[in-house]
């Protein structure tokens, strides 16, 4: 998505350690209307693949998950990444290493929101090394559900999540693939 890659490049920061910063209409404040543009290429891109549930993790995924679920006409549903007094002991739980937060989540969804048979599609802010999706992944697989692929707002391409997961056999369609980023420059490249 061109429009995606200029939004970054105007609105983006890059900061040292490969920390690439949306706040301004990704994951602080939400630019609806263009999440909504985002949803509907997902939906562009997976339309026909019997998508039934869109899954993402708790808490900058959810925003573009539920507008893009919104294409699909199915539920989103969102991982949690710690156990609450309102979460059922009957859950599906995966470890997932945050990149941002640099520490690890049991994150976890109640048996009942995932189902044998569903077909889901993974939405996620970001895609870096890749063990978000990884643990989403195996969450999909431990429920007897089938995993129709991962939409991803933005994947940094240079980091090897991506590509280790395509290898997998996963389907992956990132809507902007980053190349490289300079927090000196502040310059951010894309593969086409």
């Amino acid at each position: 998505m061109k429009a995606l890659e200029e939004k970054i490049r105007n609105e983006g920061e890059v900061y040292p350690g490969n920390v690439l910063k949306v706040g301004s209409f990704l994951n602080h404040r939400i630019d609806v209307p263009f999440m909504c543009e985002c949803g509907k290429e997902f939906h562009r891109l997976f339309d026909g693949c019997g998508v039934n549930k869109i899954l993402t993790v708790e808490a900058s995924g959810i925003a573009v998950a539920v507008l893009t679920a919104q294409y699909f006409g199915c539920p989103a549903v969102f991982a949690k990444k710690s156990k609450t007094s309102n979460i059922a002991d009957d859950v599906y739980s995966a470890p997932v290493r945050s990149f941002t937060h640099n520490c690890v989540n049991q994150v976890m969804i109640e048996k009942k929101y995932l189902e044998p048979g569903d077909k889901v599609l993974i939405i996620d802010d970001f895609l870096a090394h890749g063990e978000a999706l990884t643990g989403l992944v195996k969450i999909v697989e431990d429920a007897g559900a089938e995993v129709a692929g991962a939409g991803i707002v933005i994947e940094k391409a240079f980091q090897e999540g991506g590509k280790a997961l395509r290898e997998c056999g996963y389907r992956i369609e990132s809507l902007a693939r980053v190349a490289s980023m300079d927090a000196d420059s502040g310059e951010i490249t894309f593969i086409d």
